[in-house]
C-alpha cells in the first residue's frame, strides 16, 4: 500500500458559501492542486460553469447541512484548519500543514461561523489588510501546502 495515501490526505471547502463560482474556482483549483475531496456546509452548489475540469465527478464531494453535522464527520486523524482574518491566526508563511487535514474557509462577507472558528486546530490567515475571494484564499493555501510539504 503506498504510505503517502495512508499518511497524508487534505481536503477544502466553505462554509456558507455566497456563489457558485467561487466554488467552481476553488473545486478546479484543489483537483490541480491534489486535493482528496472537496464539500460545503450550508449552501450546496452541484454545479458550477466555472468548474471547468468537472471536479465535482472527479474527486469526492460532501455536503454537510450544518457545521455540527461537518464537524463530527470530520476524518479520524484529521486537523481542522480554519482559513480566517483573526488576531490568533498563525500567517501561512510561518504555518506547518498538518499531513492529515481539511481546510475550511467562509464566505467572504462572513467569514467562518464563532463555532467554526472555536472548533478549528489551527487558524491561518495572510498578509492582507482586507479579506480575499474564497476561490483565491483556497487556492493559494493549496498552493503554499505544495510547496512546504506538510511534517508530522
Amino acid at each position: 500500500m503506498n504510505d503517502n495515501f495512508t499518511n497524508e490526505f487534505f481536503g477544502i471547502g466553505i462554509q456558507n458559501g455566497k456563489t457558485p463560482e467561487n466554488l467552481g474556482v476553488l473545486w478546479r483549483s484543489a483537483q490541480n492542486l491534489g486535493a482528496s475531496f472537496i464539500f460545503t456546509i450550508g449552501n450546496r452548489y452541484a454545479k458550477q460553469a466555472s468548474d471547468t475540469h468537472n471536479a465535482v465527478k472527479s474527486m469526492p464531494y460532501f455536503h454537510y447541512e450544518n457545521f455540527e453535522d461537518f464537524f463530527k464527520n470530520l476524518p479520524k486523524g484529521a486537523r481542522l484548519v480554519g482559513v480566517e482574518l483573526d488576531e490568533k491566526a498563525e500567517h501561512l508563511e510561518t504555518f506547518h500543514h498538518p499531513r492529515r487535514c481539511v481546510y475550511l474557509l467562509g464566505a467572504e462577507d462572513n467569514g467562518l461561523t464563532k463555532a467554526a472558528i472555536e472548533k478549528c486546530h489551527a487558524l491561518v490567515k495572510f498578509k492582507s489588510e482586507m479579506s480575499l475571494n474564497v476561490a483565491v484564499a483556497g487556492s493559494i493555501v493549496l498552493y503554499d501546502r505544495g510547496i512546504n510539504k506538510p511534517r508530522s
